[in-house]
């Protein structure tokens, strides 16, 4: 009986276990999911969505705490007439999952404001209202630093969003040393770069460093390959290494493919025809083909941005039209690749992988295909892949465009930090460096 008793207790407890570890799991995926699906697009008809630093198109929103530091956010709506577009800021942790803080904590003065700069669009064939806003405004703005999510909204409805779109607020409170190497390992010496990192934690009140800090690593902007909640190699004292052999190494790529739409009148060296029968007008551009035979050639590149320009008329913002872009890319011997999806890579796509811009295989053309509907600018672009067979498999540029070391891409080390009685992951470090230049360690 008492033997009974006792494996009753142990089949119990074993499950509550096994229960504890699966829900940590699911919460763990949900919040990965969240990281990659917070920038959303509700409203088909909003298109151009641009936030970035006063004055600088090629960019990340990041603004410093308590300084005077400014974000300029644009937008389009196409169906051409005015309404109430309001704004407001959500704070995030490292994960961009949301963090357990009430607005009136994070944001000083009203919680929500209404987007008042609007104008309709000029000398163009097709009709926007073009809004824009400088961040933050006075009435509205984040006390505290981490991540915030910029939630734009219907009529003061914040249950109608109809884009969000993230924002930085750094405390600088963390000196980071970042420096661009070959990797050690011969099989990627040639084809990727590793990031090394020093973190100085010296102002901070580290117990638990590994709960209380926290570093994300970009290239180029881009979320299908960030690195998240990296974890030092070494702790001397109050600098943290991250230098482990495996870790912060990136596909190097090769430079970006560039595509000038700043004029319509002009058929620039990409462009193979227009059609100016249909609104919006369609451009036709030269097929790409695959780059892999090529030797790595350095041009000055947008790092997968794009700006907002035209050389036809005066204004950026509203006097610059659309059109259907049709991207074409030949594979070799017009044959598809073989259980491998092509997409389109950019800020254009917002850099995410989504089937907005999968490309199409036309088996009568022997081609990849795909249509954007793009603003007059100048864009930068890349074609990555992924296994359709294999769920969880990442992007890659080694079926494409090729990797070759000597690429230059721009790296951002991200340092988040959380105090014992803290509610939310403070940015206490943020820095840039290009691969070019190598970057330095302190």
């Amino acid at each position: 009986m008492i033997t009974i008793i006792y494996w009753q207790y142990f089949w119990t407890n074993y499950n509550m276990k096994a229960i504890f570890f699966l829900g940590s799991f699911l919460m763990l995926c949900s919040s990965w999911a969240q990281t990659n699906q917070v920038e959303v697009i509700n409203n088909a008809k909003i298109r151009t969505i641009k936030l970035f630093q006063q004055n600088n198109q090629e960019s990340l929103p990041i603004i410093n705490l308590n300084s005077s530091d400014l974000l300029e956010l644009h937008f389009d709506d196409l169906d051409g007439y005015i309404k109430n577009y309001f704004y407001t800021y959500q704070l995030c942790n490292a994960d961009w999952s949301e963090a357990n803080v009430n607005p009136f904590d994070f944001i000083k003065g009203f919680t929500q404001n209404r987007i008042v700069q609007a104008r309709a669009s000029s000398n163009t064939l097709t009709k926007y209202v073009h809004y824009q806003v400088t961040l933050p405004e006075r009435n509205c703005t984040p006390t505290k630093s981490g991540n915030y999510l910029l939630k734009v909204y219907l009529n003061g409805d914040q249950e109608n969003v109809a884009f969000t779109k993230k924002m930085y607020v750094v405390n600088s409170q963390a000196a980071i040393g970042i420096q661009i190497l070959q990797p050690f390992d011969n099989s990627i010496y040639k084809t990727h770069q590793k990031v090394q990192l020093l973190v100085n934690t010296n102002q901070l009140n580290l117990y638990n460093p590994q709960q209380q800090l926290k570093v994300n690593l970009i290239q180029n902007q881009r979320w299908d390959n960030a690195v998240y909640n990296l974890q030092p190699s070494f702790i001397r004292e109050n600098i943290f290494e991250y230098d482990a052999e495996r870790d912060c190494v990136f596909e190097a790529g090769k430079e970006y493919r560039w595509l000038d739409l700043r004029s319509f009148r002009f058929e620039s060296d990409r462009i193979a025809r227009r059609d100016e029968t249909n609104n919006p007008i369609e451009v036709y551009l030269k097929p790409d083909f695959n780059r892999l035979n090529q030797r790595y050639l350095y041009y000055r590149d947008l790092n997968g941005w794009y700006d907002i320009t035209t050389t036809d008329l005066v204004n950026n913002w509203w006097q610059t039209g659309y059109a259907n872009v049709h991207f074409v890319y030949t594979p070799e011997n017009n044959q598809p690749l073989a259980g491998q999806d092509i997409y389109i890579i950019g800020e254009l796509t917002n850099n995410i992988i989504s089937d907005e811009n999968k490309m199409i295989y036309n088996a009568d053309k022997g081609v990849y295909e795909k249509t954007l509907l793009l603003k007059q600018g100048f864009y930068s672009y890349n074609y990555v892949t992924k296994s359709n067979q294999i769920k969880e498999s990442k992007t890659s540029f080694k079926l494409i465009e090729g990797n070759y070391w000597e690429t230059e891409n721009i790296y951002a080390a991200f340092v988040y930090y959380r105090s014992f009685s803290g509610r939310h992951d403070e940015l206490v470090g943020y820095t840039t460096t290009n691969s070019r230049l190598g970057g330095r360690l302190f």
